[in-house]
């Protein structure tokens, strides 16, 4: 069953179950995965459907987290916590995210098997990482994680 299958089957379990919050955010998930769908019509990529679903679902989680900051600092506890319902919803259709010392130790791996040695090397180190960890690693702290590492 793909992620898409999965995603629609959860909005007629939600509906069904009357979870108004939960039905909101499938449909806004899948509101994403459509408009990228027309977006993908006119380019040429070749990725996996589940892959950019993926994408488009931690893009999603990392603007609610940005959304808590600011509501938190705005004192709007309440659409914090909804957000927070949000994320977790769409964390459950995602594959469980690498931890800081599995990304650093992914990061080390790859620095060592493209013999990386300068800053110059960064983007090379983080192709391969999204080629291998798509969807699975939070690309910002492995960037990070790359730059101490070359920049000893």
């Amino acid at each position: 069953m793909t992620l898409r299958e999965k995603l629609n089957a959860a909005v007629k379990d939600a509906m069904r179950a009357r979870e108004p919050r939960k039905v909101s955010t499938l449909r806004l998930i899948l509101a994403s995965v459509k408009d990228r769908d027309i977006v993908r019509r006119t380019e040429a990529d070749e990725r996996d459907d589940d892959v950019i679903i993926s994408e488009i679902m931690t893009r999603m989680i990392k603007q609610r987290q940005d959304s808590i900051t600011a509501y938190e600092e705005g004192g709007r506890l309440e659409l914090a916590e909804k957000e927070r319902e949000e994320i977790a919803v769409i964390e459950g259709f995602l594959p469980r995210q690498l931890g800081d010392d599995e990304i650093l130790a992914a990061c080390k791996a790859v620095v060592e098997e493209l013999e990386a040695t300068s800053l110059k090397d960064i983007g090379r180190c983080m192709a391969v990482l999204k080629e291998r960890y798509a969807g699975k690693m939070d690309f910002s702290k492995a960037s990070k994680q790359i730059k101490a590492l070359l920049s000893q």
